[in-house]
């Protein structure tokens, strides 16, 4: 009988213990992740809500984790605050938290899925910066463990005027005058093989920027700015056009459409105008 007694509290103390270390751990550790991404970038500067037009605006993203699929995010701003919602590409992730994956597990309440009217899973997350990582924990419902996620939403996926005057560097608040100049201008994005011409001439007139942006290769057939499509302006060598610029020292998304494949294809880059580099023009 005692033999039987030992070895029903033994159990109970293991059950006890495993029970115990599911609840303070259910964290996936490295072995069992995909590859991790590094979601930030090189120069960029985190944009908070207090640089924002409060209102709802469709903002592109970065995930850690190619398991961890996101449709779409929707970014709200209100009252000095911000929180994106995720539309999720599929079902299998039952919360997530705006955390680590082990303060998830030490918490008994999370940020449960909402379905909306396509049928599609969304979690509503805070988020304290664009252009900045954002843990957010996920739990699987398969794997019934939480895995690490790091999200980075895009300022420069938000119009223009969703910014608050005087968050950009523009011609006027530097001071510049109408005429024309020089300024080096860095293209980054796409397959990394396209070059455009720095410096580059720069027209102010009236306060408003243009750029001249003299391509590597001649087989962009248009450029859109804002939404805005730009034709070639003629050059003999390669591609060009003349853009608007609305702003500096900071990368301004742009979209070039491309022939040189099979079919064309509008490729996302981005264009960074250095302010402290304008000179001129002789």
């Amino acid at each position: 009988m005692k033999r039987v007694l030992s070895l029903v509290l033994c159990m109970l103390t293991l059950s006890g213990l495993a029970l115990s270390a599911y609840a303070e751990g259910g964290v996936a550790d490295a072995s069992q992740m995909t590859t991790v991404e590094d979601v930030t970038e090189p120069g960029m500067t985190p944009v908070y809500a207090a640089d924002l037009v409060d209102g709802e605006y469709p903002v592109s993203f970065k995930s850690s984790s190619s398991m961890f699929r996101i449709e779409s995010a929707m970014l709200r701003v209100a009252d000095g605050r911000m929180e994106v919602t995720l539309t999720m590409g599929s079902k299998s992730f039952l919360y997530v938290w705006p955390g680590s994956a082990e303060e998830a597990a030490s918490k008994d309440a999370w940020v449960e899925p909402v379905e909306d009217e396509n049928g599609a899973m969304t979690f509503t997350i805070p988020v304290e910066a664009l252009d900045a990582p954002v843990p957010c924990a996920a739990y699987s419902k398969n794997k019934e463990l939480w895995y690490d996620r790091s999200l980075l939403f895009r300022a420069d996926s938000l119009p223009v005027s969703a910014f608050r005057e005087g968050f950009f560097t523009t011609a006027e608040s530097l001071g510049v005058e109408d005429g024309r100049y020089m300024v080096a201008v860095t293209l980054s994005g796409g397959s990394g093989k396209a070059k455009v011409q720095s410096p580059t001439p720069l027209t102010v007139e009236n306060g408003q920027c243009t750029a001249v942006i003299g391509w590597s290769s001649k087989n962009y057939d248009y450029m859109k700015v804002e939404g805005e499509k730009l034709l070639p302006v003629p050059n003999e060598d390669n591609s060009a056009f003349v853009i608007p610029v609305l702003y500096f020292d900071r990368p301004m998304p742009v979209i070039a459409d491309t022939v040189a494949m099979s079919e064309p294809h509008e490729v996302s880059y981005t264009l960074l105008f250095d302010s402290s580099s304008l000179e001129a023009a002789p």
